[in-house]
This record gives C-alpha cells, structure tokens and sequence, in this order.
C-alpha cells in the first residue's frame, strides 16, 4: 500500500524542485558595475575618436643597415640621448682589419708620389754623367785604332775583318755614349707627366678605399637620428641584429619632450572635422585624468584604421582620418603607447538629410 503511493509522491516532488531550479535560473543576471565610469565629452557638440599617445618625431624603429653580431649596447630603457649619440655597435673586427690593409697601400702610394715628384735625385746624377764620360771615353779610343788602320799606306798590313771590326765598335760605342747622354738628360729632368698623374691616380684609389672602409666602420655604429629618449631595447650583446625592417624594431626611441596624440576619426565623421577644432582627451580607466589638447595637423589621407595595440598588421575594416593633437607631458602623466578617449568639438551634431537622387527625365 505505501509503495503504491511512494512512486507518484517522489515524482510530485521532482517535478516542483524541476519548476523551482528553473524559476530560479530564469532571473536576469545582474549587470557588473563598470571598474571605472567612462569618460564624457565636455563639448556640446562633438566628435569621438580613439588616440594613442606617441612621441613628438614618431616612434622611431631604429634598425641597421649592415646585418652583424652585436659587440656593445651602451645605452638602456629611459635614456635620454642626443642626436648622434652611439645605441649600438656591430662586430667591426674584421672591417678594422681590412681597414688596416687599405691605409698600407695609401701610404705605398703616396711614397712612391712623393719619390717621382722629388725626381731627380742629386746622388743619381753623378754615376750617370760617370758613364758618360767612360762611354765617351771608350768611344775616343775606338776612333784612334779606327784612324789607325784607315792612315796605313798598304792596306795589306790589316786584314779586312780587322778594319770593319773596328768600324762597327766605334759605331757601336757612339750608340753608348748617346744612350748615356741620354739617361742623364732624362735623370736631369724629373718626372714625366703622365707617371705622374697615373700616380696621383692610384693615391686617390687608395685614398678612396680607405674612407670606403671607415664609412663602413661608421656604419656598424648605429647613431639617435634625433634628440630622443630610448622608449625600448630589443637587441643584446651578442645577438645577432639582422638588417632591413623588422616586425620587432632593434630599438625604438622618440622625442618626448612633447608628447603627440593620433587620433582615428571614423570616415562617416571626417567631414565634421574642422582643422584647429578644441580637444580633450581622457586617460582610459581613470576618467579623471584628463588634459587639454593642441591642434598639430590633420593628415590628408584616409587610411585603412589599424586597431591601436601598437602592431601594424592589425587592421579592422574601416576606414579613419587621422588627426594630431599635441600635449605637455607635465600636465598629465602617460605613456608612449598608450590609449586614450578623445573628444573634439565641432559646430554641427548631425549628418545633414541624404537628398533623392532623381533621373533625368527623357526629352
């Protein structure tokens, strides 16, 4: 008899503790206070955009022309540098060497320019007129057996192979005494023009190769291009820094002393936009830090919006005018890369009514 009754009380009770577990899931959740309020526009009408903070020259990705292993990073992460400043130095070992082998052929060169041009030596010009006068010398004995042999009365007493040996060494020996003239004539006049310029020649190819090589060395130190402030380091001693454009720059500096703000104003608002229109932007989270904006400049050029994480391949499918806005970052304490919310007053709140295009009516 109670098992009779059992099985219809149990499912009795499960179907109200199913009605009740239902009932009470049915209430809405409710809706989790924000961690902080958003920010308002103080204008009456106004533009909203989102900006990110950025320094007043642009981020600059600092990389390197010449791919190499990193000898020395002098500076850190808050440095504040001058322009021309060393960031870093690539292993130049092997550039100093080559270095080395170029300024030994300039001074090569330049010695033997400097010989030519001090041409003739006065210890030459002794041996030379020496061997003149020994070839003179030689030359007048050769003319005394010729005259010799040629004043005998019987031209038998000489055979003819001995007269036309003597003739042929006095004109052999007039050849020798005017080549020794000659070599003192030209001992005496100095150097030859054309030695000389090809000798100024190969002195300014030395020479060349020498500043190519230091340009070189000069290149494997990577200077601040501006007055900056080193925002980040992403290369250390002994890694090897690649050359070209990178996804993650070697280094990333800027000038901060003004800080810059870019704000995206979407397409369908750009035209709302009027250059020197006031601004003032809000820190996100915190809606009470707040600071007065100054107009810089809109650029001229609507661009693909890119979602304002920092990273240049993130882009979002629309379209934004972007406008600069600057700041004293002692007015409000921010970072590069930062984002904030942006209003911008303008004079009219609304899109004007799209007219009806109509078609021409045929004549």
């Amino acid at each position: 008899m109670i098992t009779k009754f059992l099985i219809p009380l149990l499912s009795i009770a499960g179907l109200a503790f199913a009605l009740f577990t239902v009932a009470s899931g049915a209430k809405p959740t409710p809706v989790a206070a924000p961690i902080a309020d958003p920010a308002s526009t103080p204008f009456e009408s106004t533009i909203a955009g989102a900006g990110i903070v950025e320094a007043k020259s642009q981020n600059i990705a600092v990389g390197t022309p010449i791919a190499g292993v990193v000898a020395d990073v002098p500076v850190k992460v808050g440095d504040v540098v001058v322009s021309g400043t060393p960031l870093f130095r690539l292993d130049d070992r092997d550039r100093r060497a080559r270095l080395e082998i170029e300024k030994a052929a300039l001074d090569s060169a330049q010695a033997d320019l400097a010989r030519i041009v001090n041409l003739p030596r006065q210890e030459d010009v002794p041996p030379a007129e020496a061997r003149v006068a020994a070839a003179e010398s030689a030359l007048a004995d050769a003319r005394r057996q010729l005259e010799v042999a040629e004043s005998l009365d019987d031209k038998r007493a000489m055979s003819i192979e001995e007269w036309n040996r003597r003739k042929f060494a006095v004109q052999t020996l007039e050849a020798r005494a005017a080549e020794a003239r000659a070599d003192v004539a030209k001992i005496k006049a100095g150097a030859w023009a054309p030695d000389l310029a090809v000798q100024r020649s190969k002195v300014a190819a030395a020479a060349a190769a020498v500043r190519a090589d230091e340009i070189e060395l000069d290149r494997l130190v990577v200077r601040a291009p501006v007055d900056c402030t080193v925002l980040q380091v992403n290369v250390r001693k002994g890694e090897f820094a690649q050359a070209g454009a990178l996804s993650t720059p070697l280094m990333l500096v800027g000038d901060v002393s003004t800080l810059h703000v870019r704000v995206d104003i979407d397409e369908n608002d750009a035209w709302r936009l009027t250059a020197g229109a006031k601004a003032r932007a809000f820190v996100r989270g915190n809606s009470q830090l707040t600071t007065h904006l100054e107009f810089v400049r809109i650029e001229p050029y609507v661009v693909p919006k890119k979602s304002l994480t920092g990273e240049s391949n993130e882009r979002v499918d629309t379209r934004v005018l972007q406008v600069l806005y600057r700041f004293d970052p002692k007015a409000l304490h921010v970072y590069v890369g930062q984002q904030m919310d942006v209003f911008i007053e303008t004079a009219r709140a609304t899109t004007p009514k799209s007219a009806t295009l109509q078609k021409d009516e045929p004549k």
